[in-house]
């Protein structure tokens, strides 16, 4: 086991945040894969399961089990965990300048598209190890120049050139669900196997350059002009259920769970085979939001992960001044995954999430 300290830009003179990344198994080793947790830094679960798996991990090593190469971040924004307004926290946008931790990541494809004519066809191993070269090459090229530059420069650097990428959220409230690539279903349902997940969502661009949109984003358009090349990097953002669901029990679960996709995936040894998925995957697109109609109180009536049919009521939305009391109804048929937190909205907020299967929206289809 390796301990990094990754310093990030000084804003000001006498301040300076640093990542701690945690390695394991041999540098240079296959598959690689990294995991990170909290890149919206309000979300903890993930921290807990990843400082679950950690200790873990150590043990493996110690036993000479780790056969791949293993990358943790268990704190990935400690610009975000820094960010406290009045006792709340507000780790999903940088206060300097409004943007979202999980957006504007570097799309490598158009560069990579011009600078690889008449270096690949040497066979897949040597064309991907080609690809990876020129994805670092222009990461150096890109030297950051603010403290949330070196923040989001950092993590891709390590992520872009592994396996699989990880990335460890959670929603408001909310059933363990995927975002994934169109691509990538099929090992996207193993995955979803050994966690569980209540929905699997994908699509072939999400929008927004999201962390682990940008990570596939390079091999799906490089395969577009060379269908040889696999797309050598399975990225996944695993939403670890909502904001209040943190315990160590519930962490240990998951890190295990982790342990058996890390096993099966051959970074570590040891022989797995994923349970059958939850349910099937989705399109992205066919998500269906129910919103406020109005301003006041939400009540919802049905617990998350449940299967629910088009115009189900979900909860109400009750006016506390004129007693006006409304319905939240289901969009689309499929799976109730997520749902807002707060108890209290404002006329046009989107409140509940379901996973259909027929798509309903185009464009950029994350949230802000």
């Amino acid at each position: 086991m390796q301990i990094e300290t990754l310093p990030l830009i000084s804003p000001i003179p006498g301040q300076q945040q640093t990542l701690q990344l945690w390695r394991f198994g041999r540098t240079g080793a296959r598959p690689r894969v990294y995991l990170q947790a909290a890149l919206h830094a309000d979300e903890i679960p993930g921290m807990l399961t990843l400082t679950r798996l950690r200790e873990h991990l150590a043990r493996l090593e110690t036993d000479g089990q780790i056969q791949g190469e293993i990358l943790l971040l268990p704190v990935a924004n400690p610009i975000g965990l820094a960010q406290q307004h009045l006792g709340l926290a507000q780790g999903r946008f940088d206060a300097g300048s409004g943007l979202n931790f999980n957006r504007h990541y570097p799309d490598l494809a158009p560069a990579l598209l011009q600078k690889l004519p008449g270096q690949l066809g040497q066979g897949a191993t040597q064309d991907v190890e080609t690809v990876r070269a020129t994805m670092q090459a222009l990461m150096a090229k890109q030297p950051p120049a603010s403290e949330l530059q070196s923040l989001q420069h950092t993590l891709f650097s390590l992520a872009c050139v592994s396996d699989v990428v990880l990335d460890l959220h959670c929603d408001s409230e909310a059933a363990l669900h995927l975002y994934v690539h169109s691509e990538q279903q099929a090992e996207a349902m193993a995955l979803a196997g050994f966690m569980g997940a209540a929905a699997t969502l994908y699509a072939t661009e999400q929008g927004g350059n999201s962390f682990d949109d940008c990570c596939t984003r390079p091999w799906w358009h490089l395969r577009q002009h060379y269908p040889e090349l696999p797309m050598a990097c399975f990225a996944a953002t695993v939403e670890l259920r909502g904001q209040l669901d943190v315990s160590l029990e519930q962490a240990e679960a998951d890190a295990q769970n982790l342990l058996a996709y890390l096993a099966w995936r051959g970074a570590i040894a040891g022989q797995t085979q994923p349970p059958a998925a939850p349910n099937a995957p989705t399109p992205l697109a066919g998500v269906g939001i129910s919103y406020a109609p109005h301003g006041g109180i939400v009540s919802y009536s049905l617990p998350t992960g449940t299967q629910v049919e088009a115009g189900t009521r979900l909860g109400w939305v009750i006016d506390p001044l004129s007693g006006q009391r409304s319905e939240l109804v289901a969009q689309t048929s499929g799976v109730y995954y997520a749902r807002v937190l707060q108890r209290f909205t404002q006329t046009g907020n989107e409140l509940c999430f379901v996973a259909g299967s027929t798509p309903l929206r185009q464009g950029c289809l994350l949230s802000l």
